[in-house]
């Protein structure tokens, strides 16, 4: 059996001792970590990207149909509707930090498929609103289903992956939230036509089939994804062995599996975390605005609604290959802040062609320089995160942390984005983007300096101002910039 773990501070040490006392030393053949990783990826990322797609896409949907004519037919106003897409983020940011602790000890299973459950019958039951009262109450629960989905998927794959393998398959995620876009507005181009089937609104028709397929998708929650990674069904016993080694080489990642109240407020203390949060919040004005308000942002350059919904399809995808690009590079490099810095800057250009130029097509084609950094920004900063912070329980309360400070975005997007053409809208995300450069800027600069105080407290030339070091501040700890 393995024992303790000689680590490297990455996350990657390949010593290990053996529990009865030897000094042998365990590798592991990289051809089988790769054959490994692969079946870990073919295996737990499509039920990841089924259960991201469905969530994103219930949760998206309310711009799909905000150009079909749900406005007049729940006999409310602008105003009103943009409450609605707000105060779902009221209970979507309470929920995280509870949630993203208990994940663990409820078991991934039982919660994320009761989650599922509630928020597709919920979406299912929005088919049939006949007020923005109902519209507020299902709008509400949606989010409070919702919103510890993302930090315990986020968790999860940190339970599964080693450090410098996270952000690749954050991507698959937040590339899910892209192709949900790109889904939802195929789909609701579909569904769309139904207007008038049964007597029911088309509109009403994409909450109702959405809502179905959403069920579906508990059974694939359930069995794909078990309490222990390590153990799962279809591993067979070579491949468990090398799960525990490198549940071994990640020790220190992984910390104690009995929950620690003090890991919880040591998360709280850590500046890290909050500044993150601030990078999360600006990169998340732009997700949840331009993800939600895309169909009405082109449909104010003069497309009908139903092609607002289709041109939506080739930019999502664009978004998505970008990002998973994007990713993989990051992992390699291990260098989450200049990726983020610089898909961020193409999309500054982008949302300038939007405020300044008025030929359509020119329009259109800046939608592809925003969607650039709609999507790497807030996945590789939560991936970024989720590298630098360990034990389990601590990274658990930071990912919460960062999550509810980065969400609470989107009672911000529901607000900016009112009337064509969307000049605040797209001005407040320009701005947001700014200001996520110059925080993305002080992370690095920070984590930086941290890692220098760790080489000089290690190599002697510094004396330790800690009493007790664990987690990610131990001094071979090294942190991803």
């Amino acid at each position: 059996m393995i024992g303790e773990n000689k680590s490297d501070g990455e996350g990657n040490a390949p010593r290990l001792s053996l529990e009865n006392g030897g000094s042998e030393s365990y590798q592991i053949d990289p051809t089988q970590e790769r054959k490994l990783l692969r079946k870990l990826d073919l295996t737990f990322n499509p039920v990841f990207m089924f259960v991201y797609l469905t969530c994103f896409l219930d949760r998206s949907n309310i711009g799909n149909v905000k150009v079909a004519g749900i406005i007049p037919d729940i006999h409310t106003n602008t105003t009103s509707f943009a409450t609605a897409i707000s105060i779902f983020y009221a209970t979507y940011i309470v929920i995280e930090i509870p949630t993203a602790i208990a994940m663990k000890l409820a078991t991934p299973q039982l919660l994320l498929s009761g989650l599922c459950v509630v928020w597709s019958v919920t979406t299912l039951c929005t088919g049939f609103i006949q007020s923005i009262s109902g519209l507020y109450v299902a709008r509400l629960v949606l989010g409070l289903c919702e919103g510890g989905l993302m930090p315990c998927l986020n968790l999860y794959l940190s339970m599964v992956y080693k450090r410098d393998e996270l952000a690749t398959r954050t991507a698959y995620l937040f590339g899910c939230a892209a192709l949900s876009g790109a889904f939802g507005g195929l789909l609701a181009y579909g569904l769309l036509q139904m207007d008038g089937m049964s007597g029911y609104a088309g509109w009403r028709w994409v909450f109702i089939i959405e809502g179905v397929m959403s069920v579906v998708i508990v059974p694939i929650i359930w069995f794909g994804l078990p309490s222990d990674p390590s153990n799962a069904f279809f591993l067979n016993s070579s491949e468990q062995e090398i799960m525990r080694v490198r549940d071994a080489q990640r020790a220190e990642y992984m910390g104690s599996q009995e929950f620690s109240w003090q890991e919880v407020k040591l998360a709280f203390c850590d500046p890290q975390i909050y500044i993150s949060g601030v990078i999360q919040f600006c990169q998340d004005i732009l997700l949840y605005g331009f993800s939600t308000f895309l169909p009405s942002i082109l449909k104010s350059m003069g497309h009908d609604e139903l092609h607002s919904n289709y041109l939506t399809i080739p930019v999502y995808i664009w978004g998505a290959l970008i990002f998973v690009a994007v990713a993989r590079i990051s992992d390699r490099c291990r260098v989450h802040g200049v990726a983020i810095l610089s898909t961020n800057t193409v999309g500054i250009v982008g949302y300038i062609l939007l405020l300044t130029v008025n030929t359509g097509g020119v329009r259109y084609f800046a939608t592809f320089l925003c969607v650039s950094a709609v999507y790497v920004g807030p996945g590789l900063n939560l991936a970024w995160l989720n590298a630098n912070n360990a034990p389990h329980y601590k990274r658990a309360a930071a990912i919460g942390i960062q999550q509810s400070i980065g969400n609470s975005a989107g009672i911000v997007a529901g607000q900016i984005y009112r009337t064509a053409p969307y000049v605040l809208g797209n001005a407040f995300s320009l701005g947001a983007l700014c200001v996520s450069q110059v925080t993305i800027v002080t992370l690095v600069l920070y984590l930086r300096r941290q890692n220098t105080v760790k080489q000089k407290i290690a190599s002697g030339s510094m004396e330790d101002p800690s009493q007790e070091r664990s987690g990610d501040a131990t001094l071979d700890f090294v942190y991803h910039l």
